[in-house]
């Protein structure tokens, strides 16, 4: 463990850094997925919207 102490004495810990790596770009598949999944959230704000309107 890597500490260090300050000139009031108080302890510092410093927390380990973890291993940095590059994103990979998503398959076609896993973008297929993200379509759907932003159709469905907005069909579902919309629905939202809509019903907010006709309660008001």
């Amino acid at each position: 463990m890597y500490t260090t102490v300050n000139e009031n004495g108080v302890l510092n810990n410093y927390p380990t850094e973890p291993q940095v790596y590059c994103a990979e770009y998503p398959a076609i598949w896993e973008q297929r997925n993200y379509v759907i999944q932003g159709a469905i959230a907005t069909m579902f704000v919309t629905a939202l919207v809509l019903v907010a309107f006709a309660v008001s």
